[in-house]
Parts: C-alpha cells; structure tokens; sequence
C-alpha cells in the first residue's frame, strides 16, 4: 500500500480539477520565486476524503520555449525534482488533516537549466514554503 511519504507522484497528487484550479488562481493565493521557478500555493479546505492533501500542477510556457520537447523536458524536471522532496512538505500537511495545499510550479526563463540545479531550486521554495504553512 503507498502512502503519501512514498517517492512517487500518482494522478490523485496532480492538479487537475478547473475549479481547484481557478481557487487557486482567483487573487488569493501567495506566491514565491527561486529563479527560474515561481511556486503560486493557496490552502484551502479538504473537498473529499479521496483527495490528496497537497496537489501540484506545472506549467511551461509556450512564450519560453517553442518545440514542446524542450517543454517536456523542463515539466519532467520539475516533476522528478518535486517527487524526491516533497517529504516534509507532507508531514507539515499531515499536522493538518482537514487542509489541503494547492501548489503551481511555473517556469520562468527561457534557457533550460540542469537537474541539479532545479533541485536545488525546487528546495528552497519548499523549505520556504514549509515555514510559511
């Protein structure tokens, strides 16, 4: 049986819901920059049981980078980057059962960067993000 704790990030982690999607974008989110990511999150009241307690959409613009390999590269990145940290950023979650974290990760520049350090990146927001919970 997975638990949230595991490495992975399965379907009922991602972001997918339009009205999830347009609560977090409605103005009242907050938001946190580590060049090249901008982390936008909103916590908001559990919708079911079935959801998961933090749900996590990235976006790559169009703008930054035209052929769409280059877009799928940077998402899996992310991804990959969010995947092996999210561990703290659960057990904060977890101190708070009827919660729920809504998170987008956008890209910000237009020049790819290596994995360690969007690591290092995706790090930092999180530990930022983590003391502002």
């Amino acid at each position: 049986m997975l638990t949230e704790t595991d490495n992975t990030f399965g379907k009922r982690e991602h972001l997918c819901k339009q009205t999830l999607i347009d609560q977090l974008f409605s103005g009242k989110a907050h938001a946190m920059t580590a060049w090249p990511l901008k982390m936008v999150y909103l916590v908001v009241d559990k919708t079911d049981e079935q959801s998961a307690s933090v749900e996590l959409m990235v976006s790559v613009s169009k703008r930054f980078f035209k052929r769409a390999v280059k877009r799928n590269r940077v998402k899996r990145q992310i991804r990959e980057a969010y995947r092996t940290q999210k561990h703290e950023l659960m057990e904060r979650m977890a101190q708070m059962p009827d919660k729920q974290l809504l998170l987008a990760v956008i890209w910000q520049d237009g020049k790819l960067h290596d994995s360690a350090e969007l690591n290092a990146r995706m790090n930092k927001n999180l530990q930022r993000l983590v003391e502002k919970l």
